[in-house]
């Protein structure tokens, strides 16, 4: 095959223009290339108004030798052989064991496939419910602000990534066509196929809840078991030479054996973190980042972005911004939900953090993302690995006082001016969630505080309105990534004790559905190695 790269092409292209264009700029019949396929396809709005795509594609072709050699100085076109996964084989002694996978969310159902697929029969364990049962916990919270500690925005099938806009981007490279993998198992799962070429893919929680849904089944199909409501609450650990696991305790009661534990917990397992820390497990505070929500019109977002010419006529626009502060704090926007909502995403009593979500059509009225600022170990008042969780509690006991648990809301010149907002301007409020107005000043550590004002004149200045008075925030948002890392050899098992496999956003090897998922494949082939398969 071949592949073709910057091929610009207006904003309503078809497929058959694609065809066309490759045919005439390589002066070959349009109709001898076949097996016409999109690798990427990204906006390019630096010129407004004109905006076009650009794309690369591969495609077969009669004589693809001899035009690879024409054309070799232009830099367009190259060789292309797309990577296919090969798991490590297993005998069938080996496949007698049975791996047990804690917790479903992207890197526990991923991992778990993947070794149900090589014929392991692992059992999946997660704390909370299915993801139907799960999204009426979610949807009974919001409306009445009584929260299931164990199946909520943060646990339960799907992991906290279900709750989001199902954004799979990542910034990590793909040597290995991992992440290709990963993608394709979306799409076969019932996700959209447009995600295998876009350049900032998204399923939307409407659909990301069906896809969860349809992989948990192929787990089963492939001979895999999976527990709901079942927590783990205790490993069982072997003290001979070495420290090896020797299964799990659920719920404080069943013992579950296993030799092989891949711990995918997430980044909210805090109960988790502090029984592995007792348990002496090797774990490291790490940096993470805090910061505020803030909406906007999503109707000025595509302005801004697009140009008043095509802003009704694209999808919903997205941004990414970034400012170095002068206090020298790193500022960035994460998680951007376009024609998205806050959500109200605690997982704990007397506590409250924000997130951001996005249905599928991305059809809400505002946009909206998190504003947040680096903090590191640094910050912390102890030392001790556990120090981050206890500063994310500060913050979200904080939060949840100014209200009550309700989300407060303030618009940005109030908050700039610290005074209270009696009532939002001309950005509606778009949450799901009881909220309140309220003041936000003092809610975020003093130097985060000067960051945070700092990069929203820095921001605006990049993207006009992005400082508009009226602009709402919220928050708290604290869980941006794990505050914990559980260390993991070479051989992805965990330091001192042998056959757990740290994993994931959780253990402190991901960030985001997509390379959360990735990893959890890099797990599998890491624990199906270690069992002898080649």
């Amino acid at each position: 095959m071949i592949r073709y790269q910057q091929l610009k092409m207006p904003l309503h292209y078809t497929i058959e223009d694609v065809r066309q264009k490759i045919g005439a700029s390589l002066h070959i019949d349009p109709k001898s290339i076949r097996n016409l396929t999109l690798l990427r396809e990204s906006l390019d709005a630096r010129k407004k108004p004109e905006l076009y795509y650009v794309l690369s594609a591969a495609f077969c072709c009669d004589k693809e030798r001899a035009l690879l050699q024409k054309y070799k100085k232009g830099g367009l076109i190259f060789p292309y052989e797309e990577k296919k996964l090969v798991l490590p084989r297993l005998s069938e002694k080996q496949k007698g064991q049975r791996p047990v996978v804690v917790g479903s969310g992207p890197a526990g159902l991923f991992c778990c496939y993947y070794l149900a697929k090589a014929g392991l029969s692992p059992i999946l364990i997660e704390r909370g419910r299915d993801v139907t049962k799960r999204s009426e916990d979610v949807e009974r919270f919001f409306e009445t602000g009584i929260l299931d500690p164990e199946s909520n925005v943060q646990f339960g099938e799907g992991g906290a990534g279900t709750f989001s806009d199902g954004k799979l981007t990542t910034s990590n490279k793909d040597p290995l066509g991992y992440q290709k993998e990963i993608l394709k198992l979306f799409v076969s799962m019932g996700a959209d196929a447009k995600i295998l070429y876009e350049q900032k893919p998204h399923i939307g929680t409407d659909k990301l809840i069906e896809v969860v849904k349809n992989l948990r089944e192929e787990i089963i199909n492939l001979g895999g078991e999976v527990l709901f409501e079942t927590k783990v609450t205790d490993l069982i650990i072997e003290e001979d030479e070495e420290k090896r696991i020797k299964g799990v305790v659920l719920n404080g009661e069943r013992q579950l054996l296993s030799d092989q534990v891949v711990l995918a917990i997430g980044h909210s397992a805090r109960d988790t973190f502090s029984m592995l820390y007792e348990k002496g497990f090797f774990l490291e505070a790490k940096p993470f980042a805090v910061g505020l929500r803030i909406q906007h019109s999503q109707e000025m977002i595509d302005a801004s972005q697009y140009g008043s010419i095509h802003a009704e006529k694209l999808a919903a626009a997205s941004y990414k911004l970034t400012a170095q502060a002068q206090n020298g704090r790193s500022v960035f926007t994460f998680c951007m939900c376009p024609g998205g909502y806050v959500v109200n995403a605690s997982s704990e009593a007397g506590g409250l953090c924000v997130n951001g979500m996005s249905y599928s059509d991305r059809s809400g009225e505002n946009a909206n993302s998190a504003v947040i600022v680096s903090v590191t170990p640094d910050d912390f008042k102890d030392r001790d690995p556990l120090a981050g969780i206890r500063f994310q509690r500060e913050l979200e006991k904080k939060a949840y006082e100014l209200n009550k648990g309700a989300i407060p809301i303030q618009r940005y010149e109030d908050y700039k001016m610290n005074r209270p907002t009696g009532k939002a301007g001309s950005i509606r409020v778009c949450v799901k969630g009881q909220y309140a107005f309220s003041n936000l000043r003092g809610l975020l550590p003093k130097e985060a505080e000067e960051a945070f004002l700092d990069a929203m004149g820095q921001f605006d200045k990049k993207l006009k309105g992005f400082a508009h008075p009226d602009a709402l925030l919220s928050g708290v948002e604290a869980r941006t990534s794990s505050p914990v890392r559980i260390l993991r050899d070479e051989s992805g098992q965990a330091l001192i004790v042998k056959g757990v496999y740290p994993c994931g956003e959780g253990a402190g090897y991901a960030g985001g559905i997509t390379s959360a998922a990735v990893d959890g494949l890099k797990t599998a082939i890491a624990l199906l190695k270690n069992l002898g398969g080649i």
